[in-house]
């Protein structure tokens, strides 16, 4: 749990809209907000991420009196909306897909269902915690997924942008497939296994490299992974490891491997694998760093690089080829006074930034025979429940022409309730069993949706209720704007 207080982790205008709420006399309203990321060039598919720290931001929502304090000197809120302040706590219901869940552009990863003020104040928050561990999970998803059985350390503590980057982009790393981290305070946080080796500075710092080698080594026997391009990799660093690891074979123990940080990483590694190969030491690892992400990795593999280990750092933790999600939290809509869903729409001229309105849920469709995932589609709450015994039509989200049938299917409803009555009723994994899920999660999937090259493009479909709905509302509101 986060003990620091982050509920006023939020943009002005937040508050300056519920104080306008409140002074509407809408503060009992209920709304429903969907958080949801849009479809960009660089997006396949995303591994849904940050729900734990969301959820304990949200039930730990709180003005302390140094916040009302704060209040009252910027002059621009009613003292009726600071007192209501004092008494604040969320109250209202969250659903979500759970951690670990394979998701696409347009699917409300998290859905609020809460008075207007409480599901407003909550907006900036969720799509900062949310955006980032998603992000970073969904690329780490596809390093693992090009690294295959491969060892993947996560390094990126040191360019993270800072310090809460560091820490929640190591736990979201290793949702995605990492599997240590070099940060220490989120090994401890979250139980994650830690691993690193020695600096450059180690080597420095002795008279030679073999002796240098040689302190490391001594102090730790069992793991002995020794940097070898501090001088020379091939004609020193190498051949001095080699020495090393001789002498811990004397003494009754097994050098660990290599680790290579520079230069022309497949033509090293497949130099040095011989190396070891013929002084003996055939089952020590290599181990590459250096600016590494998905492409880089295919590329060496590609290569023929022999490196069974990776330390992924910068490029990883800082998502280096598309450092945002583009995450957007959207009214979809408002309770009436009968309990009854008013959709709301979004309109735009762009296309997608068109939003899904009402209260919606995602199925997806796996293939009995394969046990592949096929399609998703977004459905509404309310709409009749389907008929699996009967053929499953799904018609694209605008072109409706195109379509597909499923006959031998099942249907998974993705979102759980997270929250009820501002109380939590989900079970929160441990952290390896989030890692666990999302490994099956991703196995769910061929292939071509993940190769990093022009990946096959996902079905993301509405359903006919839904389709309805949300053109049945546009047409309304173009109506309304021509005359």
């Amino acid at each position: 749990m986060d003990k620091r207080n982050l509920t006023l982790l939020t943009d002005l205008y937040q508050l300056t809209m519920m104080n306008g709420y409140l002074k509407q006399g809408r503060k009992e309203e209920i709304a429903i907000f969907d958080l949801f990321f849009r479809q960009n060039d660089m997006i396949t598919y995303s591994l849904a991420c940050g729900l734990e720290q969301a959820i304990d931001y949200v039930l730990n929502l709180h003005f302390d009196d140094d916040d009302i304090a704060y209040f009252k000197s910027l002059n621009i809120f009613c003292d009726e909306f600071i007192e209501y302040l004092r008494d604040f706590k969320f109250t209202g219901e969250i659903y979500a897909v759970p951690e670990g869940t394979v998701v696409f552009p347009s699917e409300p990863i998290l859905t609020v269902k809460a008075p207007i003020m409480q599901a407003q104040l909550i907006e900036t928050a969720l799509l900062n915690i949310i955006n980032f561990q998603t992000l970073i999970a969904s690329k780490a998803a596809k390093i693992r997924y090009v690294a295959k059985e491969d060892v993947i350390m996560e390094f990126g503590l040191r360019r993270a942008q800072a310090p809460d980057a560091g820490i929640y982009g190591a736990r979201a790393a290793v949702i995605g497939g990492c599997n240590s981290t070099s940060n220490v305070l989120a090994g401890k946080m979250f139980n994650i296994p830690v691993a690193g080796t020695h600096a450059h500075s180690w080597v420095m710092n002795f008279k030679d490299e073999y002796t240098a080698f040689k302190a490391y080594a001594d102090v730790y026997p069992e793991n002995a992974l020794l940097l070898v391009d501090t001088y020379d990799t091939l004609n020193q660093g190498v051949p001095n490891a080699i020495k090393v690891f001789d002498y811990l074979k004397e003494k009754g123990y097994k050098g660990k491997g290599i680790r290579l940080d520079s230069g022309d990483l497949a033509y090293l590694s497949k130099k040095a694998r011989k190396m070891l190969d013929a002084a003996g030491h055939t089952d020590t690892i290599i181990c590459a760093s250096g600016d590494l992400d998905e492409y880089s990795i295919n590329s060496l593999k590609n290569q023929g690089a022999c490196i069974n280990s990776w330390g992924v750092g910068t490029r990883l933790i800082t998502s280096a080829d598309m450092p945002a999600l583009g995450g957007v939290y959207k009214l979809a809509g408002i309770l009436d006074d009968d309990g009854k869903v008013v959709p709301k729409i979004k309109v735009s001229e762009n296309t997608a930034k068109i939003t899904n309105p009402g209260f919606k849920n995602i199925y997806r469709v796996y293939d009995n025979a394969t046990g592949k995932a096929e399609a998703d589609f977004i459905f509404l709450r309310d709409e009749k429940p389907i008929d699996t015994t009967k053929p499953l039509v799904l018609r694209h989200p605008t072109e409706r022409w195109k379509k597909i049938t499923f006959t031998d299917y099942t249907l998974r409803p993705l979102h759980v309730q997270v929250v009820k009555e501002g109380k939590l009723v989900y079970k929160m994994p441990t952290l390896m069993e989030i890692k666990a899920y999302a490994e099956k999660e991703i196995e769910s999937f061929w292939d071509e949706y993940k190769r990093i090259d022009k990946p096959h493009i996902y079905k993301v479909d509405l359903s006919d209720g839904l389709y309805e709905l949300k053109h049945d509302m546009l047409d309304k509101i173009r109506g309304i704007q021509k005359s």
